[in-house]
């Protein structure tokens, strides 16, 4: 009985997930069903591949060499698959994206009915998550990441830059009313995140001259729920332009201490892992970004 695909892909899903039960959620299948076939290759290729513990996984001798092989067929056959769609011009198959939620909502969203326009045999699976994550342990063909990229063997792509600007809505405002200048807010709620810290380091000099440290009233893990918040009027939130044009532009959140805003700009990338030929449907995928994301 011959080795499958699928359960070449199980079996690599498990050892990058680390674990049983986070594989099935990835593949979309049953904690039992993974298991099974995880147990129908280890008696076909008459081996043990992982050793299973109450606390982990871990791969045998074996167990490591079969998952070099491994990763060569599913690359190989994906490589495959891909260069017949590319002979028709039509790229294709799954394409894996992750992104902070409040980029995933105001600048991938929006474009995404013109993309699969231009090429519907691309499948999208879109992922949100506001901490860094590793692109191989979450099976990601590209994330986009907002501010200073850290060292890294990850592939970037600078796809824009968006201005920080201290906001928030004409009823906080009316309530607290405006801030005169960078010392006067700590009379204010500031709202911040939870971290890294140096997201609470606003756009605004001190008395000391440098960029302002705040001490958030309230912080949360995600820029989307700061920008809610300061919508709710909860607040003054210091937040990049390319989440609250819209709110801008109609008025429901303005601009505080614009005379004493410096211009910073959170650059935005999208990175990847391919270190050989780039994939077509990521390559598509980033250039349209690049295309249709302006500088804001």
């Amino acid at each position: 009985m011959k080795t499958t695909l699928d359960e070449l892909l199980t079996f690599t899903v498990v050892v990058d997930s680390g674990s049983i039960t986070a594989a099935s959620e990835q593949l979309g299948q049953t904690v039992s069903a993974v298991s099974r076939a995880l147990g129908r290759l280890e008696e076909k290729l008459a081996t043990t591949l992982l050793r299973r513990t109450t606390r982990r996984l871990e791969l045998t001798e074996e167990g490591a060499a079969f998952l070099t092989h491994a990763r060569h067929i599913l690359e190989a056959v994906d490589t495959a698959e891909e260069q017949m769609a590319i002979r028709r011009l039509k790229p294709a198959g799954k394409l894996r994206v992750n992104a902070a939620t409040p980029f995933m909502h105001h600048g991938i969203l929006p474009k995404i009915g013109e993309f699969l326009k231009r090429y519907p045999e691309i499948e999208l699976e879109l992922n949100t998550s506001d901490q860094i994550i590793d692109l191989l342990e979450h099976r990601t063909d590209v994330a986009i990441r907002i501010g200073t990229l850290r060292d890294s063997t990850l592939h970037a792509r600078l796809l824009c830059t968006s201005q920080l600007r201290l906001l928030a809505s004409p009823a906080y405002v009316k309530a607290h009313g405006t801030p005169k200048d960078p010392a006067s807010l700590v009379n204010h709620r500031l709202l911040g995140f939870t971290h890294p810290e140096s997201l609470n380091q606003w756009p605004v000099r001190d008395e000391h001259g440098d960029l302002l440290q705040i001490e958030p009233s309230i912080r949360a893990s995600s820029g989307e729920t700061l920008r809610l918040l300061a919508l709710a009027g909860e607040g003054i939130a210091c937040l990049a332009d390319f989440m609250t044009d819209a709110d801008r532009a109609k008025g429901d959140l303005v601009e505080l201490l614009p005379s004493h805003t410096i211009e910073i700009r959170q650059p935005i990338h999208a990175v990847y892992y391919r270190n050989t030929q780039l994939s077509h449907r990521i390559a598509f995928f980033i250039n349209y970004l690049s295309e249709t994301l302006a500088n804001k």
